[in-house]
């Protein structure tokens, strides 16, 4: 401690040591102490005078401080005081202002030792060891120190990040770190990170960055929030920037809907500051990253039709015509809401239904093109209103006769301004920036849209009080070629590159416009004498407009006017101008430095009004017709002839072209269903062959079964006559024995069986006699019963007869005898009183015999009943007895068939052991020798 107190401390005697000196002694200090508290104290000096003696400090301590980072791990604070003093010796940061010089010299020193520390890669993978620290005092240094040594030297440290193992989730990890410093200097390091890497933004955007930035951005408070969001903002553009898998990723996780609510301003848009300015410019771009021109169409399209859907282009149109929006907050929505559009139909269709709160209202297009027509809006909001007006137009044909139609007399309607009357008071005013503009927005309407074109020839102008009105095409052509006051007028060049600009899209493949601009007598002359002067540099691109202009009418010639046919028009060029005149002529517009500008981007963006010249569309026009022109003029009448003939022989054989793709496509689609036939058959010929193998192989393997029982028996034959025949060996002796024994127990069970057979057989006989046995006395004591039963009846019946005859007798008596003698009445003499006696006998005897006959026929009654209970028994009993009868018939057939089987087996068995040698005797031979036996005895 008394070295320190000597270099660091009080005055002593002698000449003081120099920074250099000292720092030597310190970094001998550091290489040489063995006590740790001494080396913290050594590199706290050092971190106290890397500032003030930086070279020397990064010359002479970089190594051991690297040393201590490897060895001293376990103290936090050296670690901490080496980390600091790197930073200090690598860091361009200065606080205090310095002159140019100073600071590039600091920078230099910077780069310097960042090579140096990076020149062994270990020294970065060490680095993110100690991100890992969660120590406040290891960890926050080491992010500074890591961001850094990126700025110095960012290619070669992103490229050792991103070999070193989880090196980029470490870097990570910062983001969830909840102390605010850490992870908000942990932003700053990603934004070093990923700066033109592709590599590592995609790794970065797959370890849930979008997730967490956006929830950090929400947490503080969205666009009304601080410098956090700020640098959250500008990580999510370095990730998705010119990263079509990082756009794709981030559309597909849903993280577009969540940019919705960045863009709810309220009523009040007044005091806004100067940072939340700042979050909603950023907001916007990143918006307009994921909708760039530059990327792929179809991704363009998916992520427009996702901003439709969640509501975020209706937010921005709601910015669009709020009021109190900063200028340049509104400039870049406008840009934004100008590329959310572009190309997609639905979003064009509903930016056009959108109108500005005004009274009364406006379509929000109407109030957008005042802005770009007024000469006192700022130069790039007039930009932004022409941008946005060509991104409606864009592949947007539904739009563009909209647009036209507001100049066409029969839809003009004199008590709202339009559109198109916006325009063509641009395209006419003083002010040459709104002449361009709306000659440009104009030529939008046109583009690539043969009907608009020729339905523009329509538009009628009214120049002045008692004269008849002009056509649009015609007073275009005025300010060009005739008048002091409107050649003053266009003589700017910018006025009269847009209206050549709007000539050349307008007659562009359209003969018809190109015949009613030729049959103005003083066009022709106008521009061959403009391309044949020589003018000076700023006229040259005017010249190589007119030429280019006089090529399209040329090109697309019909030929309906004349004078003014293409070989004339060739012959006026080569009399006039010189075909090679008129080509160089023609080469000035692609020259033209601001060209190539403008070729790049569709969005007009300009440094100044003056260098706005050229449109994007326009570029592309002339680059598709600046070789057919150059061509079409250098040709003959004998080639243009030819090429004629060419083209109809062209023709022709495009519709013979045709006819053979129609029947090629037929053919493709039948051979598309043969091959699906053919792969069909083809699957079901693979599945029969995979059959056929598989029981190949099991026909393999039961021959080579069969081969090893061939070669078995083989040599067992072998043996026996090598034994004389006498015996077997074991193997055979106990499978002849075993082969016997089941032969006798099959010839016991089928014995069994014929006896159990024989037995159903009888009991089959026996019941079938007893059913027939029941049958028929039943029959017949029934019969016998029912005649007897039918006489008792007729019996019964003359009885009861006889029994009423007789009882009409009696009747007839009592009466009689009530009646009493009379005068006719036979003489009383005994007789009638006998007479009545002789019948009552008769009656009781007949009453008498009825009450016998009742009996009887009781008794034969209670017979039949009888009779007929034991008819139903016998009947229920022969049921019984047929249902035996079909059992046993059924068991037999079983027993016939395991008789058959047992057959069948001991045939088998027989077989068996005649092949293997041993004798049996059938039961054929065994009967006939019985029977031959039996013959004998009875000789």
């Amino acid at each position: 401690m008394n070295f320190f107190r000597g270099v660091m401390g009080g005055q002593t005697a002698g000449p003081q040591p120099s920074g250099a000196e000292t720092i030597q002694k310190l970094c001998d200090r550091v290489a040489s102490s063995t006590l740790l508290e001494d080396r913290r104290d050594a590199v706290r000096a050092l971190k106290s005078l890397s500032k003030k003696y930086r070279m020397e400090v990064g010359t002479q301590a970089m190594d051991h401080l690297i040393n201590i980072l490897q060895t001293d791990r376990s103290d936090s604070e050296i670690l901490g005081y080496a980390l600091d003093t790197l930073y200090n010796v690598i860091s361009n940061d200065e606080e205090e202002e310095q002159d140019e010089n100073a600071q590039k010299q600091a920078d230099d020193l910077g780069t310097q030792f960042t090579e140096t520390f990076i020149q062994d890669p270990e020294h970065i993978t060490l680095l993110l060891t100690m991100l890992e620290e969660f120590d406040f005092h290891v960890r926050w240094p080491g992010v500074k120190l890591l961001t850094a040594l990126l700025k110095n030297q960012g290619v070669q440290v992103q490229g050792i990040i991103l070999v070193s193992p989880m090196g980029v989730s470490r870097l990570m990890d910062l983001l969830a770190d909840s102390r605010e410093v850490i992870r908000n200097d942990g932003l700053l390091l990603l934004q070093q990170l990923t700066k033109g890497n592709a590599a590592i933004q995609k790794i970065v955007a797959f370890e849930n960055a979008f997730e967490r930035l956006l929830d950090i951005i929400t947490e503080e408070g969205s666009s009304d929030g601080g410098i956090v969001v700020e640098d959250c903002l500008l990580l999510l553009l370095n990730l998705l920037k010119n990263n079509s898998s990082n756009q794709n990723f981030f559309k597909e996780g849903s993280y577009i809907q969540r940019m919705k609510p960045w863009f709810e301003v309220g009523d009040d848009n007044s005091g806004w500051s100067a940072q939340k300015v700042t979050n909603l410019h950023l907001m916007l771009q990143l918006v307009r990253v994921m909708v760039s021109p530059v990327n792929s169409p179809g991704a363009t399209a998916s992520c427009q039709k996702c901003m439709y859907q969640c509501g975020l282009l209706q937010q921005l149109c709601t910015i669009l015509m709020a009021t109190g929006v900063p200028a340049d907050i509104l400039t870049e929505t406008i840009n934004t809401v100008s590329e959310v559009i572009r190309g997609s139909q639905v979003n064009q269709d509903y930016f056009a239904s959108v109108n500005a709160p005004s009274n009364p209202p406006r379509p929000a297009i109407v109030v957008l093109l005042m802005s770009m027509v007024n000469e006192r809006q700022p130069f790039v909001l007039r930009c932004a209103v022409l941008y946005c007006f060509q991104c409606f137009l864009f592949k947007n044909q539904k739009g563009q006769g909209e647009i036209v139609a507001t100049l066409l007399p029969s839809t003009i309607d004199a008590n709202s301004i339009s559109a198109g009357q916006l325009l063509c008071g641009g395209l006419f005013s003083a002010d040459s920036l709104s002449n361009w503009c709306a000659a440009v927005a104009l030529a939008h309407t046109l583009q690539d849209n043969l009907t608009q074109k020729e339905q523009l020839l329509r538009v009628q102008l009214a120049t002045s009080l008692g004269k008849p009105p002009v056509s649009l095409l015609q007073q275009c052509t005025n300010i060009l070629s005739q008048g002091d006051k409107i050649v003053r007028r266009g003589s700017k060049v910018q006025t009269r590159v847009g209206l050549l600009m709007l000539l050349c899209t307008w007659i562009s493949n359209c003969p018809i416009a190109v015949t009613h601009f030729l049959h103005n007598q003083e066009n022709v002359p106008f521009l061959t004498a403009q391309i044949s002067e020589n003018l000076g540099e700023d006229e040259r691109l005017v010249q190589g407009l007119c030429a280019l202009l006089l090529g399209i009418c040329i090109y697309y010639n019909d030929n309906s006017l004349e004078n003014y046919t293409k070989e004339k028009l060739k012959q006026l060029i080569e009399k006039r101008i010189g075909k090679e005149n008129f080509v160089e002529k023609l080469g000035f517009i692609t020259k033209h430095e601001l060209y190539s500008r403008a070729a790049l981007k569709p969005q007009p963006i300009f440094p100044s009004p003056e260098q706005m010249l050229f449109d994007h569309e326009f570029t592309r026009l002339v680059k598709e017709l600046e070789g057919l022109i150059t061509k079409a003029v250098h040709k003959s009448s004998e080639e243009e002839e030819k090429e004629e003939e060419v083209k109809k022989t062209l023709e022709q054989h495009d519709n013979i072209v045709t006819q053979y793709k129609e029947l090629i496509r037929e053919q493709d689609a039948q051979i598309q269903e043969l091959k699906e036939k053919v792969s069909s058959m083809t699957t079901q010929t693979e599945q029969l062959q995979a059959t056929v193998s598989q029981q190949q192989s099991q026909i393999q393997q039961h021959k080579d079964q069969y081969n090893i029982l061939k070669l078995k028996l083989g040599k067992e034959n072998q043996s026996q006559s090598s034994q004389g025949d006498t015996q077997l060996n074991g193997l055979q002796t106990e499978e002849l024995s075993q082969l016997r024994e089941e032969l006798e127990e099959l010839r016991r069970q089928q014995t069994l069986l014929q006896t159990q057979l024989s037995e159903k057989d009888a009991l089959i006989d026996s019941l079938k006699s007893a059913a027939k046995a029941a049958e028929c006395p039943a029959g017949s004591d029934n019969t016998e019963l029912l005649q007897e039963l039918e006489a008792l009846k007729n019996q019964v019946q003359t009885h009861l007869a006889e029994i009423g005859l007789l009882k009409a007798e009696r009747q007839e008596l009592l009466r009689r005898a009530e009646a009493g003698p009379s005068d006719t009445a036979p003489p009383s003499d005994g007789s009638s009183d006998a007479a009545k006696a002789e019948l009552e006998n008769r009656l009781a005897a007949q009453t008498a015999e009825m009450e016998q006959l009742k009996e009887s026929r009781s008794g034969l009654e209670q017979q039949l009943a009888a009779a007929t209970s034991t008819a139903a028994i016998l009947q229920t009993e022969k049921a019984k007895l047929q249902t035996e009868v079909q059992e046993s018939k059924k068991e037999q057939d079983d027993l016939l068939m395991l008789l058959a089987d047992q057959d069948q087996k001991i045939h088998s068995l027989k077989q068996r052991l005649k092949d293997l040698g041993e004798t049996v005797e059938d039961e054929d031979d065994l009967r006939d020798q019985t029977s031959d036996e039996d013959d004998e005895d009875e000789d």
